[in-house]
């Protein structure tokens, strides 16, 4: 599994440009079944996303693809976990 850091850049003002492709990139990554939860970084600092269910070179590319990397608005940062407990309800994590 994998947490993405999705940090805000210089270009954090250029968000607004690129918000609807970012919000469509996010959409997709649920619909696939790699996103399990998205939300903001607060104060205000940018976003993260908890991933499975992709290799690391999947999630790359997907991160990638995103607009907010790809315009610089964000700096992306991906983090594995490789979980060895869980609680019960995420033991699904723990499937290879």
């Amino acid at each position: 599994m994998f947490v993405v850091l999705l940090r805000f850049s210089g270009n954090k003002a250029r968000a607004g440009q690129f918000m609807e492709g970012h919000r469509e990139w996010i959409r997709r990554g649920f619909d696939d079944g790699v996103f399990l939860l998205a939300g903001g970084l607060q104060p205000d600092r940018g976003g993260a996303i908890v991933a499975h269910a992709a290799s690391l070179a999947d999630l790359e590319s997907r991160v990638n693809d995103d607009p907010f990397v790809a315009e610089n608005v964000v700096r992306a940062e991906i983090l594995e976990i490789a979980p060895s407990r869980t609680d019960k309800r995420l033991n699904f994590l723990l499937d290879p």
